[in-house]
């Protein structure tokens, strides 16, 4: 059974930092790529970031280019997602999924308020 398992999230003040996880278990997690995904009251999910699956590319939404460092431990079944210099817009809850497929996690929410 496959499984995603988002966490990290919480509230931070403009400019503040957070890292979110992501932890995967029902598949081989060294052979699949991870995204993270992001989505607000009444908008479509948005694309945040990607890693393939030996963290060799990654892949950025401009909004965050600069800003979010997506990584993972192979070892651990894990993807993170380091967010720096956060922003009100950044105000969302943040999901992961194994690219190519629909799996889901709960979501993780963040947000960035003073």
């Amino acid at each position: 059974q496959v499984q995603l398992v988002e966490s990290g999230g919480g509230l931070v003040q403009p400019g503040g930092s957070l890292r979110l996880s992501c932890s995967a278990s029902g598949f081989t997690f060294s052979n699949a790529g991870i995204e993270w995904y992001r989505q607000t009251p009444g908008k479509e999910r948005e694309f945040v970031a990607s890693i393939s699956s030996a963290g060799r590319f990654t892949s950025y939404t401009d909004s965050v280019k600069g800003r979010f460092t997506i990584s993972r431990d192979n070892a651990k079944n894990t993807v993170y997602l380091e967010m720096s210099s956060l922003e009100p817009e950044d105000t969302a809850v943040y999901y992961c999924k194994r690219t190519g497929y629909n799996n889901w996690g709960q979501g993780t929410q963040v947000t960035v308020s003073s």
